[in-house]
């Protein structure tokens, strides 16, 4: 039965991987946001970059499509807790993920709000609704949070905006 995993990739290659597995017709999705960036003469410009750094989703059957097979794609590295029994995504997970990457709110949120160790709660973006640790600054506009995904604590990169500190 086919459902997502999450794919690790080598630095700097989800796109190539994406290209490589789609080739295969294995179902893939790469969600990126815009972000400014500055350029060295003073300009800005967007571009669209990985929500997740080096991670990418897939959509398959491991009875249908060998998992060596997609381990030896040019651009992967692995499949996220493929050790001895592959777990499978949540499809509102990824639906949730896909409607809203896009979304952003108008207002940042100012840099002294947080502080590490802070209990926040997503109010928009891929991770509406979540809860989860402030860990640190990360620039003008963006910060890391730890996320509970799969039984571990992830350090995810976010657009400061999504987030609100929880009331304690």
């Amino acid at each position: 039965m086919k459902a997502w995993y999450l794919l690790y990739c080598k630095p700097k290659s989800e796109v190539r991987a994406q290209q490589n597995l789609q080739i295969q017709e294995i179902e893939t999705y790469l969600p990126l946001y815009k972000e400014q960036k500055k350029l060295r003469s003073g300009k800005t410009t967007e571009v669209k970059v990985p929500l997740f750094t080096n991670y990418l989703f897939i959509r398959f059957d491991p009875k249908v499509v060998p998992v060596s097979r997609i381990h030896s794609t040019r651009g992967v590295s692995q499949i996220v807790g493929c050790k001895e029994k592959m777990t499978p995504l949540d499809d509102e997970l990824i639906e949730s993920i896909r409607f809203n990457v896009t979304k952003q709110l108008n207002e940042a949120i100012p840099d002294e709000f947080f502080m590490k160790g802070d209990e926040v709660r997503f109010i928009d973006g891929p991770f509406k609704n979540i809860e989860g640790v402030f860990d640190e600054k990360s620039g003008e506009k963006r910060c890391f949070v730890l996320l509970k995904i799969m039984g571990q604590m992830k350090r995810v990169h976010v657009v400061d905006e999504f987030v609100e500190k929880i009331s304690a």
